[in-house]
């Protein structure tokens, strides 16, 4: 009986001392615990557009969130999901130290315009066709 009371009283105190480690300490990697699927990301998404179509998922550069890129009528932008999967963030996030606007770093590398896809065949050329940087410009005649 004695032995019974002395496993429950060390029961009774590792239990809080086991979720007292479960919080993350000073430069943990919290991607081992957390993931986030492409398949999760895109069914988070669409409960809000039905549209959505994920196309990456990515720790961001800030910690705890999920920076996933996606595409709807066309368009790519970008939205941010926290580590448990409770909050959705749609916005800009600044890195204060180098003043940089992360997200915009990131739309810009996500609609960068392919160049080599883009048909030339019925295109003006100006000047040497066969120079070393090109520019190409759209127009409307209207």
């Amino acid at each position: 009986m004695h032995k019974i009371i002395v496993c429950l009283v060390a029961l009774f105190f590792l239990v809080p001392f086991k979720t007292a480690l479960s919080f993350p300490t000073k430069n943990q990697d919290c991607s081992k615990c957390h993931t986030l699927k492409k398949e999760e990301a895109d069914a988070l998404l669409k409960i809000f557009n039905k549209n959505i179509k994920v196309l990456s998922v990515a720790r961001s550069k800030a910690k705890y969130l999920w920076e996933v890129s996606y595409e709807s009528d066309g368009k790519k932008g970008l939205v941010y999901v926290d580590l448990p999967k409770k909050h959705l963030l749609s916005g800009t996030i600044l890195d204060l130290q180098s003043k940089k606007n992360i997200t915009q770093e990131k739309l810009s590398e996500i609609n960068r315009a392919n160049v080599s896809q883009i048909p030339l065949k019925d295109a003006l050329v100006i000047g040497d066709k066969n120079a070393k940087q090109k520019v190409i410009v759209f127009d409307d005649p209207e």
